[in-house]
């Protein structure tokens, strides 16, 4: 597992949650720094990850530490020291290399381009609040349920499974020249053709992992503003990288940002590899 720091309380913050994830999952945990000027190398950078590092062990006696320092922008760095992560965590703020680009172009870069799920430590969590998942039946949301029951068994909590809906996102079928405007709704088909979605998409979940308790909500409202909702009463939300809506070439959906944005809690994105 790494961890991105810079020496910012957000940074310190990710810290924190980086040290208890290597924890759970019986890893060790690499602090990473990266400079992009000779300058920017100096005493000060290597009290910063000393103090990380300090940070980590109080919280987890034991625990394996690495630290590296590399040379290069913040995004390159990080999506390299990825590929060999089981987990890349970072705060949602900071400053200078981690900083002035987070949460900006960095976050949303490394989420769509980096390797393995990445996890940006934002919001106040309710630590007895369950894991949301956004489920979107995407090959995206496959990979991010896989990864959200796997979680919440390390951590030994509920899981919250909810797909959000609405008619503004559905195909609008054309009924002709004469009445093109025609348009009827049936509403107990469309609720229930997703509500077999929302199942379908965790069902293998649910059969590997019977200790996980599973609530499935199901709501028709705006799916951005819906989720955000929701992750005010949850210690972490966990979505895919990429849902149906979008432009092909847009690797992480305009949802996964919103939540990278303005979620109440830590929010981990998770692509579908290759």
């Amino acid at each position: 597992m790494i961890v991105g720091v810079d020496g910012s309380p957000s940074s310190l913050a990710a810290v924190d949650v980086a040290a208890r994830e290597a924890r759970l999952r019986g890893a060790g945990l690499r602090i990473v720094h990266a400079f992009s000027r000779p300058a920017d190398l100096d005493p000060m950078i290597h009290g910063v990850l000393a103090a990380a590092e300090r940070r980590a062990h109080e919280l987890e006696p034991g625990l394996e530490i690495q630290r590296t320092v590399a040379s290069g922008e913040t995004l390159t760095v990080l999506q390299s020291e990825s590929r060999h992560a089981a987990l890349t965590v970072v705060g949602g703020r900071g400053r200078s290399g981690f900083g002035d680009l987070l949460l900006g172009s960095t976050v949303v870069q490394l989420a769509a381009h980096g390797h393995g799920p990445l996890m940006v430590v934002r919001g106040r969590p309710d630590p007895r609040g369950p894991l949301l998942l956004a489920v979107d039946g995407s090959p995206a949301g496959d990979a991010a349920a896989a990864f959200a029951f796997a979680e919440a068994t390390l951590r030994g909590v509920p899981l919250v499974a909810m797909h959000v809906w609405n008619t503004w996102s559905e195909p609008t079928p054309y009924e002709g020249p004469a009445d093109p405007l025609n348009v009827v709704v049936d509403l107990d088909r469309l609720r229930q053709r997703h509500r077999r979605l929302l199942e379908e998409a965790v069902a293998p979940w649910r059969a590997a992992r019977p200790e996980v308790a599973v609530e499935l909500r199901l709501e028709r409202a705006r799916v951005r503003h819906a989720l955000l909702d929701a992750s005010r009463e949850a210690q972490l939300v966990v979505a895919g990288a990429r849902g149906h809506g979008g432009f092909t070439g847009m690797l992480l959906g305009s949802v996964s940002q919103a939540l990278l944005y303005h979620a109440d809690c830590p929010v981990t994105v998770v692509r579908a590899e290759g």
